[in-house]
């Protein structure tokens, strides 16, 4: 099955938003422990900052020019 570009972003969005969710989770359960990992915390929570901001930019992409 042939996937057009569009389906191909959209699907991309969901594994971007599925890793999202579970760095984002890694996150919130490193943070529960009596000493976390300051540096692996921070590597994390930049790392789940890209992620966001591939997904906002793929978005966009799905967006239709509008001519003026």
């Amino acid at each position: 099955m042939i996937l057009s570009e569009n389906d191909q972003i959209k699907l991309r969005i969901i594994e971007l938003s599925q890793e999202h969710q579970d760095v984002h989770y890694l996150i919130d359960h490193l943070s529960e422990d009596v000493l976390p990992d300051q540096l692996r915390i921070r590597r994390l929570k930049k790392r789940r900052l890209f992620i966001k901001d591939q997904i906002e930019h793929l978005k966009s992409t799905l967006i239709p020019d509008i001519d003026a």
